[in-house]
């Protein structure tokens, strides 16, 4: 093999070897790509999966959304800077138990499994399932949960509680699981699923994205869940501060404010 042939293989190895960690675990600070971070005082390591608009999502190549302004004021309050580790959803409690991270804020609802795992900060707000459907079959849901049982094919995210819910619930129907919500939506315009059940925040957000599209939510919730930040167990510092943070901003009216910016279909 000639030096120009092995210089080649060599660059290539090593881009292969910078995409498979870039698709990891990448770390992104104050909203830019750096390198790993280890646990540090002064640095808030932010677990996020950025696939969760308007939680938690990338824009002109910047992670924004409620749960980044809540992690940035979050970090302020205790003197910290942040950092958004980028995960996939799956390898979020994982992370955080391994000290990859020290806090998981990506619209993470509180179940009484993740509990058995890790510790949640009290609830900053009330969310739920909801289903996306199309505006022309709307007329086949006009009783809400009750109509979406007679759906044949339901679409969910995987590993979600939308994804439990849909399967304990609606158990006579083809429950087809999705690495993201908008594949699903591609599913659902050509008509591979009835239904498709998320969060409420994201439905709303693929619902505006897709209203000439023909879809539409249907917006009573299916589920009362409550969003939460997760902690190890063990670090009580962080979470007294989290619980704190939470009960002024409530007081103070920012958290509210925040949530009406990015769901303003928050009463």
């Amino acid at each position: 093999m000639s030096n120009i042939a092995r210089k080649i293989n060599l660059l290539l190895i090593s881009a292969s070897l910078a995409l498979i960690f870039l698709h990891t675990s990448a770390v992104w600070a104050d909203n830019a790509l750096v390198s790993g971070v280890k646990a540090d005082a002064n640095v808030l390591r932010v677990g996020v999966s950025t696939n969760a608009p308007p939680l938690v999502f990338i824009q002109n190549q910047a992670i924004v959304g409620l749960e980044p302004d809540l992690a940035k004021a979050f970090a302020a309050s205790i003197n910290r800077r942040t950092r958004f580790v980028v995960l996939d959803w799956k390898d979020q409690i994982q992370a955080l138990l391994e000290n990859r991270i020290d806090i998981i804020m990506s619209g993470m609802s509180v179940t009484p499994l993740r509990q058995v795992r890790i510790a949640f900060s009290n609830s900053y707000f009330r969310s739920g399932q909801m289903a996306l459907i199309r505006d022309r079959d709307r007329h086949r849901f006009t009783k809400g949960y009750y109509s979406i049982g007679s759906a044949t094919n339901i679409g969910v995210v995987k590993g979600t509680t939308g994804e439990f819910f849909a399967r304990k619930r609606f158990y006579n129907a083809n429950i087809k699981p999705y690495e993201t919500a908008r594949q699903g939506v591609a599913d659902l315009l050509i008509h591979r699923i009835n239904v498709l059940i998320h969060d409420a925040p994201i439905i709303l957000v693929l619902a505006s994205e897709n209203e000439t599209n023909g879809l539409t939510p249907i917006f009573s919730l299916l589920t009362e869940e409550y969003l939460a930040w997760g902690l190890r167990k063990n670090d009580t510092d962080l979470l007294n501060s989290a619980n704190r943070f939470i009960a002024n901003a409530q007081k103070d009216g920012r958290l509210k404010k925040l949530i009406n910016q990015w769901i303003p279909f928050t009463e």
